[in-house]
């Protein structure tokens, strides 16, 4: 009867050395042990096989491996492989060359975070990317529940900040239909502007905070009429529509712009320059693989932004 849990990796290797050296002696030199220890070896997996291994060598001839024997040959290189395959994989994760990242990005990053993603896969194919777009309330929820290694957004939580590093330009403006009065000039009323119908973010979004701080900057107050959405594209489909104006980041407006379905208010302290920051939650204490994503997504240079119009 065959006892397989009784087969250990030391009788397997006495068994490759003694079928490659073809005595016990020269086995015992190859693996540093005595004869007597090799011979122990394999006699006590031919116990767990209750089979011989060896056909016994008459006087001067090489050991030569039974059918048995040569089956279990196969077994112990195969497993030699696995074990060489396994200890290259726990090095490469532990040198940040492999693994799996949970990389995080807030909603008005979907325009660029699948460019980004694909550069990493180019220049580290053995890093597993998992995406996740959010808006900036369930993004934070899910740092807040360490779901994320890696997190890209447009204004860090305080509590974060020492994690963050900006990663590239962020600009803000002010979009417009097509023809609208206050396209086309260098500059503008405040009581004009004021008097627009303004389309915002839901409260708490990036944008919406950016919009905001920019209108506080205006003594008048806020605009006459807010209209809210919880989309970039909504938004845009408004503005296109006329249904008011809208300060959004540029980055999600590159194309309209460049086909002239949108156009920019033109003044003094547009755009409004924002950065785009990388954060690693867990800092010096990251894994491995999201330290080594984030010095490539930091070496990028906002090379996966998309251009703005005027750009190369």
């Amino acid at each position: 009867m065959i006892r397989a849990d009784a087969i250990t990796l030391k009788q397997l290797r006495a068994l490759k050395a003694v079928a490659e050296a073809g005595s016990l002696a020269a086995a015992a030199r190859a693996l540093g042990q005595s004869a007597p220890t090799i011979h122990s070896q394999i006699r006590n997996l031919e116990t767990a096989l209750d089979r011989a291994v060896f056909e016994r060598p008459v006087r001067g001839e090489a050991f030569r491996l039974t059918p048995q024997g040569r089956e279990m040959l196969r077994a112990a290189e195969r497993i030699e492989a696995h074990l060489s395959q396994a200890t290259s994989t726990i090095a490469a994760l532990e040198a940040g060359r492999s693994g799996r990242v949970r990389l995080a990005v807030v909603s008005t990053g979907k325009y660029f975070a699948p460019t980004l993603v694909r550069r990493l896969a180019e220049i580290r194919p053995d890093i597993e990317v998992v995406l996740s777009v959010g808006n900036r309330a369930r993004t934070l929820e899910g740092m807040e529940q360490a779901a994320y290694d890696l997190i890209i957004m447009g204004r860090p939580p305080r509590m974060q900040m020492g994690n963050a590093r900006p990663i590239g330009p962020h600009p803000h403006g002010i979009i417009l239909p097509p023809g609208h009065p206050l396209a086309g000039g260098a500059g503008y009323d405040p009581d004009r502007l004021l008097a627009e119908t303004f389309i915002l973010r839901e409260p708490g979004s990036g944008s919406r905070i950016v919009a905001e701080r920019y209108l506080d900057r205006f003594a008048q107050g806020r605009p006459e009429r807010l209209m809210e959405m919880e989309s970039n594209e909504t938004i845009k489909q408004a503005v296109i529509a006329g249904l008011g104006i809208a300060m959004i980041s540029l980055h999600t407006v590159a194309e309209e712009l460049r086909s002239g379905r949108l156009t920019l208010l033109k003044g003094q302290g547009l755009p409004v320059m924002r950065h785009w920051y990388l954060i690693t939650p867990d800092g010096e204490a990251a894994a491995p693989a999201a330290a080594t994503l984030a010095r490539e997504i930091t070496d990028m240079n906002a090379a996966f932004l998309p251009p703005l119009p005027g750009e190369g």
